[in-house]
């Protein structure tokens, strides 16, 4: 119990809750002390305060994200924040919906998750969940990607209550982008139901503040490969499963070269063509027998206008045309399987757009770029929430042991967040 509600119990006396019960919870009791020892928040807390609050939750996406939700949740309504919150299938974990000024259909929405790839088996310098200062850099995980706009968001919600708002900001701090992006979907869901819906929305992955205006769609595919077993010195009485897989994965490669020879192109975007990849690739028990199964996880990110569901459709015909025919002439009962693991939109917000002037105008760029890495924005616009992305720091720290932000990079956040929302919403 006390896992999923840990930050409500932060500071008794600024949030009214009673200290936990953690009697023979060794886990809970050391969570419990280390938060509690976290200076409490003043009423105006910085960014760089916010963070620290943020970073110290393990939030990494097979965790539940149900104590920092509680955290947040509970700053908001502190300062009088109308919040909602949409739960995943299981309860583990929670999108949270806050919406600053008039709580009707329309606004700005900012958008942030909240957790963070894991540690495992990185050389940290540090403890990854304690926010370390240095040569004016914040480390912890989460601090480039994407902990510190959402703390930028958080810290700026005071300021912002305090406007004179005539459109509402929306706040949207969400589960599992790092890995199926189901909380951003769960979200949208949410908002069909509520009808709380943004015309606009900011995501802020880290750009070094510049504005964004497209990325990669992506779709991942995990391929099963059925062969049939047999000793390995008579090899055409069994169905050697890695062999197959192995054909298949060729064809990947070959095909990976061929789009980066052939394209389709697109101008902006590194590389400028759709990328093929295989990821992982397992098989076999030993030696001597011949395999009876094999898996691997291929993935393409695609470039605007170029068909993912038409490449995948290729690579199916060509293993039942080329690999299935000598595996049923042995055994009719091998084959392959699939089983679409991940599927993200592409983004694309035309270059005159509004949002895209008002971006620009706020950040003072004249310039726009293109990633080939995904985004949340790639679900809000498939649900018809035009979108950008501009956020502190550099995708070049993400996923890092030492992860680390610029406080500059902060600095310039809160300047930006304060004058887009004067500039759009008042």
């Amino acid at each position: 119990m006390f896992a999923t509600s840990a930050a409500c119990y932060l500071h008794q006396a600024q949030y009214g809750i009673r200290a936990p019960q953690v009697a023979g919870d060794a886990q809970a009791y050391r969570l419990w002390k280390m938060i509690s020892e976290l200076p409490p928040l003043s009423d105006h807390p910085t960014t760089t305060e916010m963070l620290r609050h943020l970073v110290s939750f393990d939030t990494t996406s097979r965790n539940s994200n149900l104590a920092l939700i509680d955290f947040a949740e509970a700053w908001l309504r502190r300062n009088r924040i109308f919040t909602r919150r949409c739960f995943s299938p299981d309860g583990a974990k929670a999108n949270l919906h806050a919406i600053i000024g008039p709580q009707i259909q329309g606004g700005l929405a900012l958008s942030g998750h909240v957790d963070t790839v894991p540690v495992d088996g990185q050389a940290w310098t540090s403890d990854p969940f304690v926010l370390r200062q240095t040569d004016g850099r914040l480390y912890g995980r989460g601090t480039c990607d994407m902990k510190g706009f959402v703390a930028a968001c958080l810290a700026a919600a005071p300021d912002i209550a305090a406007m004179p708002l005539s459109r509402p900001v929306h706040l949207f701090i969400t589960y599992d982008e790092e890995t199926t992006m189901a909380g951003a979907r769960r979200l949208m869901d949410d908002i069909a139901e509520s009808g709380l819906r943004p015309d606009i929305c900011l995501v802020g992955e880290p750009s070094l503040m510049q504005p964004i205006l497209a990325h990669k769609g992506r779709i991942a595919v995990k391929v099963t490969v059925r062969g049939s077993p047999g000793h390995s010195s008579e090899p055409g009485r069994g169905v050697n499963a890695v062999h197959a897989a192995a054909e298949a994965v060729a064809y990947m490669a070959a095909e990976a070269r061929r789009i980066a020879r052939d394209g389709p192109f697109v101008d902006g975007f590194d590389p400028p063509y759709t990328t093929a990849h295989v990821g992982t690739l397992a098989g076999g028990t030993i030696l001597n027998i011949i395999p009876e199964s094999a898996e691997f996880v291929m993935e393409w990110r695609f470039v605007p206008g170029h068909d993912a569901d038409a490449e995948f459709a290729k690579f199916r015909a060509y293993v039942e045309q080329t690999i299935l025919p000598w595996m049923h002439d042995v055994d009719p009962d091998t084959g392959f399987s699939y089983e679409v693991v991940g599927f993200l939109p592409g983004m694309g917000l035309p270059e005159d757009h509004a949002l895209a002037a008002l971006v620009k105008q706020t950040t003072g760029s004249n310039s726009t770029g293109k990633v080939s890495y995904g985004t949340e924005g790639g679900v809000y616009e498939a649900a018809g929430i035009p979108s950008i992305v501009c956020g502190p720091g550099s995708i070049q720290q993400a996923h890092k042991p030492d992860e680390w932000i610029e406080i500059a990079q902060l600095d310039a956040c809160d300047a930006f967040i304060r004058s887009l929302v004067a500039r759009y919403a008042t």
